[in-house]
């Protein structure tokens, strides 16, 4: 009889508690895929601050466990307990309210004390509850003092002896960087001296380094930005460290999947009609609705759709420059998202200039980002930097074509249709003329009789968690196989 091996995720987001984007994505849908591809060979916990900002949907299911206090340096804080079972996935809430009780999940002055005592907290409520995993597996730099503290704090006890560690980076963008002054590491981490060289770069503290040298797998969500993070362009200063990483054997990149449940154009709620592969037709009332939704008239011109972040490494400053060049073709485009107030502005005073052609929407919507993907014709990506983006393969689910700059795990994903197995348009370069010719492209390929069968194509492509969660568990066994 197998002897089941238990992974522990820690991380500051989690579908469908509370998420912004990408990450509580992933985080909410790896785990119960894990668990139903290996028939429960593996258990899984989930270790999650306990904000305030938590769906009230799943408020009642949460119950307190127990209570401990928790060192942090000179501080002794309270660490409420809380648990509820999803999916058989068993989900732990770290509760105190000083940390956690806030408008927002980042944002604030205390942000490197609140992610290390969630950090330390970890590690104690695995001891407390005797529940010690074979691998513990952190995603970004809110979750990077877990390994360090296990290398620095915990290496005497014999309950992690032989304990697994893996960090993955979602975006090497945001690294957890602090000043060392003012007995910074001693006074919030409550590390010793001795120790600092493990977070010390660049004449700062850098929690994101300190956790890829105290690990032992160093993973991302796409090959593609693997290789980029390695090199000065994309890294932000971190290049030699995730060099030194991929010398030592460490570093990989799996390309993330999707919730194929929760992103269903068959099941959506959120849908006016719904569809599958085989019932495309319905896409149409889709689109009359959303044009009708967003304040346009109808019309057989194509709608592109984009829900995003308003920042530069989104590709809106290459979109910026192509925009007015695109908008004298006959299309209609909806823009859905928040972000940097320079971007927020063009796109709101470019929807005065042009309110017959595109709409910008400032907001977080979840329903409406819905509509969009099933409601348009085609869903634009010209992102800088990518490091997985997930839009293109809900896009692709919704039987809406991607049009992505090739980058990241928009290059892993997505195919030019001029390729034979295209799933969808592509450019490379930064130059909006390039943007420009792909949806010129686009928008001729659309008035062509094969457009359903672009869209049967895009929806056939598998993007759930099938394949990426198979790449996930050999690295899980490659990892307990190694002494």
């Amino acid at each position: 009889m197998k002897k089941n091996k238990r992974i522990v995720f820690a991380a500051s987001e989690c579908q469908p508690f509370f998420t912004s984007g990408g990450l509580g994505e992933v985080v909410g849908s790896l785990p119960k895929r894990i668990i139903e591809l290996t028939n429960k060979e593996y258990q899984v916990d989930v270790y999650l601050p306990f904000y305030a900002k938590i769906n009230k949907n799943y408020s009642s299911i949460i119950k307190f466990v127990d209570s401990i206090e928790v060192n942090l340096s000179w501080r002794r804080q309270y660490c409420g307990i809380f648990n509820c079972q999803l999916d058989g996935v068993n989900y732990y809430f770290i509760d105190n309210e000083y940390y956690f009780k806030r408008d927002n999940f980042y944002g604030y002055f205390d942000d490197a004390e609140r992610f290390a005592f969630f950090s330390k907290a970890v590690i104690e409520v695995m001891l407390k509850l005797k529940r010690v995993p074979n691998i513990i597996h952190c995603h970004d730099w809110q979750t990077g003092m877990i390994p360090v503290y296990l290398r620095t704090h915990y290496y005497y006890k014999n309950e992690f002896k032989s304990l697994k560690r893996i960090f993955t980076i979602h975006n090497i963008e945001y690294q957890g960087i602090y000043s060392q002054q003012n007995n910074f590491i001693e006074d919030v981490f409550g590390i010793d001296r001795n120790d600092t060289y493990l977070l010390e770069f660049n004449n700062n503290l850098n929690i994101m380094k300190g956790a890829i040298e105290t690990s032992n797998i160093v993973s991302t969500v796409s090959p593609s930005y693997a290789e980029e993070i390695t090199t000065a362009e994309y890294a932000h200063g971190l290049e030699s460290i995730i060099l030194k990483a991929k010398q030592e054997g460490k570093l990989c990149g799996i390309l993330n999947g999707i919730d194929y449940d929760f992103y269903n154009p068959l099941t959506d709620k959120e849908l006016v009609k719904n569809y599958d592969v085989n019932s495309i037709d319905a896409k149409k009332e889709c689109k009359k609705a959303l044009l009708e939704e967003i304040g346009f008239k109808e019309t057989d011109a194509p709608l592109i759709g984009m829900v995003t972040r308003l920042v530069a490494h989104k590709g809106l400053e290459i979109l910026k420059n192509a925009a007015e060049e695109l908008l004298k073709n006959d299309i209609r485009m909806v823009i859905l998202g928040t972000g940097d107030p320079y971007y927020e502005d063009y796109f709101k005073n470019l929807e005065t200039k042009y309110p017959d052609k595109i709409k910008t929407i400032l907001a977080f919507n979840q329903g409406l980002a819905r509509r969009i993907y099933s409601g348009c014709d085609m869903f634009l990506m010209p992102s800088a930097s990518e490091p997985c983006g997930l839009s293109q393969m809900i896009a692709s689910r919704y039987g809406t074509i991607p049009m992505v700059r090739e980058t990241g795990g928009l290059k892993d994903s997505i195919h030019d249709f001029k390729n034979e197995n295209g799933n969808g348009y592509s450019f490379k370069g930064m130059e909006p003329n390039k943007l420009v010719e792909m949806v010129k492209t686009a928008i001729k390929d659309y008035q062509d009789r094969d457009w359903n069968n672009k869209i049967i194509k895009v929806m056939n492509v598998d993007f759930s968690w099938n394949n990426s969660c198979k790449d996930y568990l050999a690295m899980y066994n490659s990892i307990l196989n190694k002494k």
